[in-house]
């Protein structure tokens, strides 16, 4: 019997079995994360924003005109999209599996700098995102101050500029986004009151500030052709954008011949908050900057854990 062979020889039987163990560790380690894989199809993103519309006038003026050009990209399989009363648009292209993701970022960015010229100029401004976009979200992770000394705005930039980058360029990471993202802004509270008694509107507000806080290049004094006796050339350094609340104040909406100016310090509250509200973070109560990070299809989930935790 086999089992006596086995009796007889016991060194052989341990040669046997320290063989298989050895196999079965390095199997382990060959082994894959899911013993079966997600195969998931590619996806492209659009990302747009019109601040102060609501979700339908975003449907109307901004959905319908990229939706239109997109439709029907080679190998898309459908798309769908969001829009928010928050004026955000997402739209997310999905494609047949197998299609190279890159080219068929190529193929959406192409569509949608057809839809360009036709969309609002606010949207137009702001610019468009075209990304890959993975639907696998591998974790998410909150950034707060132990102490409550920093708000929920100083933590949201403090990551976007400091974190952000830097869990990007993880191999195997597809993109990080930070939830409910609070970047810095200039915030103008209008005072209705004040916009009637002097008969102006928002837009003559908003005409203003975009006329005044603009980057511009002032030239040069001394550039050739200049006379021989010219030995200096200066280039002329100008106040650009505005940086601060006491400069924003200070920006003239109207001026008469009688010497009488309006700024906008006088027809509204400014100060330096968010650019959105619509979304806020929190860990146990406190505020937090919350960040998603999504793997790519092919990435190792726990290697790449492992790599952001490092």
């Amino acid at each position: 019997m086999l089992s006596a062979f086995f009796i007889d020889r016991p060194k052989f039987a341990f040669v046997i079995a320290i063989v298989t163990v050895l196999a079965g560790v390095m199997a382990i380690l060959a082994l894959p994360v899911a013993e079966y894989p997600e195969l998931t199809p590619p996806q492209v993103q659009v990302v747009a924003n019109y601040p102060g519309a609501s979700a339908q006038v975003v449907e109307e003026t901004v959905a319908a005109v990229i939706e239109a050009q997109v439709n029907g990209v080679e190998s898309m399989i459908y798309m769908s999209s969001k829009s928010a009363n928050d004026g955000s648009y997402k739209l997310t292209v999905t494609f047949e599996v197998g299609t190279d993701s890159d080219i068929a970022q190529v193929n959406v960015q192409n569509r949608v700098s057809l839809a360009t010229p036709k969309l609002p100029e606010e949207v137009s401004r702001r610019g468009l995102v075209v990304k890959k976009q993975s639907t696998s979200m591998l974790m998410v992770f909150s950034v707060y101050s132990p102490n409550g000394t920093y708000d929920d705005i100083f933590l949201s930039n403090y990551t976007s500029i400091n974190i952000r980058d830097s869990l990007s360029r993880v191999p195997g990471v597809a993109s990080v986004d930070i939830l409910g993202a609070r970047d810095y802004s200039m915030r103008i509270w209008l005072k209705p009151e004040r916009l009637t008694s002097l008969g102006l509107t928002a837009s003559d507000v908003i005409a203003a500030i975009r006329d005044q806080n603009v980057q511009v290049s002032a030239g040069s004094i001394g550039q050739a052709p200049s006379p021989a006796t010219q030995q200096f050339q200066y280039t002329i350094q100008a106040k650009g954008r505005l940086t601060d609340v006491r400069e924003f104040n200070e920006i003239v909406i109207r001026a008469r011949p009688d010497g009488s100016i309006v700024k906008v310090g006088d027809i509204a509250r400014i100060e330096l908050g968010a650019e959105t509200y619509g979304w806020f973070g929190q860990l146990n109560g406190k505020p937090a900057a919350l960040v998603a990070v999504y793997q790519l299809p092919d990435a190792n989930a726990l290697s790449l854990a492992d790599g952001l935790r490092a």
